[in-house]
């Protein structure tokens, strides 16, 4: 197997990893990647056999040492369905599915519409960070209202949410593990509060249905609802955040019109925004036992990275597939996972993509880019850390 070295941290893979993809898809569907320690593929047929074979998953074979001071964090981590296989993420993404319903789900459409007419229309004249103006706000607003977290906490779960995911990123320091730990401690206790006062009195959101869910026997204690919560607030706006930025990027950089795009148009367009720059690049699984992957034996123990922006510019699978073309036809991409992990928040990520680029380009026709975007340092997520633009 060829061992590649990069560093996910230097300048130039920030701005464009995906030539350091093509150099690692010339080794065959698996190479080690020497900065991780870990072999990956970027394969997609690989990737996606390896996301829907039970024989592996995100808990570890054996538990991995936590750090004193990060106690706090893996505390919340212990909870969380991402990081469970069944029969413990069967039960808590059952409970999660139950509330969070496509019908709930579409039911938000009227609200993703207003809010992206409202964001629109505060926008200021001249120079501004559309990232800040429009790609932020929208998404964690939105959240705020399914679960049922006062909007005007909007600010705080941001700041929590990028201190927390902090943690997932290439060469974290101890100083971004005291912010992690300390947003980690101030979310618990906010949502130990709120979900104390929904008890007391509940209302139509998630929240409530997730109490009462758990009234009703089915055992999800408050530890797993707050993990749950902050899990879906995390995951909830984080990812659509970097997608929207990502995205209107690519449409601008490709002068692709979207003003007068019908649904279906839309909903393509948006597939293509998923598809050619995801805001996440890479997941790991665990083998439970040893299993064999393309010519490759994974031995009880051993850890997989899947690197899913690699296998969605995967030539088997996409003609031209370096070419940002939205009249391409739809196929499945890595972006959302697959299989038991599935992303429980995809249909509202499409929702809230198909809603508002098409009001932002309505309302904007004159929108342009006013600096060229850089990435941000947050491998292995890819985001932008700054968006601007004149409208």
């Amino acid at each position: 197997m060829q061992e590649l070295q990069q560093s996910p941290k230097e300048p130039e893979f920030v701005q464009n990893p995906y030539p350091f993809y093509e150099r690692a898809r010339e080794a065959g569907p698996f190479f080690r990647w020497q900065d991780y320690g870990l072999v990956c593929t970027g394969n997609a047929a690989a990737v996606n056999a390896i996301f829907r074979d039970r024989r592996f998953g995100r808990e570890p074979v054996e538990p991995l040492p936590i750090p004193p001071h990060l106690a706090p964090f893996y505390a919340v981590e212990a909870h969380s369905m991402l990081e469970l296989e069944p029969p413990r993420h069967t039960r808590l993404r059952n409970l999660v599915l139950r509330a969070f319903t496509s019908r709930r789900i579409a039911g938000l459409q009227p609200d993703i519409e207003a809010l992206a007419e409202e964001l629109v229309a505060a926008f200021p004249a001249g120079e501004f960070d559309l990232l800040k103006a429009f790609a932020q706000p929208l998404p964690v607003r939105i959240i705020a209202r399914l679960l049922g977290v006062p909007e005007e906490m909007a600010p705080d779960l941001l700041s929590w949410s990028n201190a927390m995911v902090g943690m997932y990123m290439a060469g974290r320091t101890r100083e971004m593990e005291t912010r992690a730990v300390a947003a980690t401690e101030a979310f618990v206790a906010f949502l130990r509060a709120y979900v104390n006062d929904r008890r007391a009195r509940p209302a139509d959101d998630l929240i409530s249905q997730l109490i009462a869910a758990e009234m009703e026997g089915e055992k999800l204690s408050t530890d797993e609802l707050i993990s749950t919560c902050i899990l879906l607030l995390n995951a909830g706006h984080e990812a659509t955040v970097h997608t929207i930025g990502n995205g209107v990027k690519a449409l601008l950089e490709t002068h692709t019109p979207l003003s007068a795009l019908d649904p279906e148009a839309a909903e393509a367009t948006v597939e293509e925004i998923l598809r050619y720059d995801p805001a996440l690049h890479m997941f790991t699984r665990w083998a439970y036992e040893d299993v064999e992957v393309m010519g490759h034996t994974f031995h009880r123990g051993d850890q997989v990275g899947l690197l899913l922006a690699m296998a969605n510019r995967d030539p088997g699978v996409w003609e031209d597939p370096a070419r940002f073309n939205p009249a391409r036809p739809v196929k499945p991409t890595a972006t959302f996972g697959a299989g038991l992990h599935f992303c429980v928040g995809a249909p509202l990520a499409r929702l809230e993509l198909q809603i508002a680029l098409p009001i932002l380009f309505r309302r904007c026709p004159d929108l342009k880019l006013s600096q060229a975007p850089e990435y941000a340092d947050v491998f292995h997520f890819h985001g932008l850390g700054a968006l601007q633009v004149t409208t």
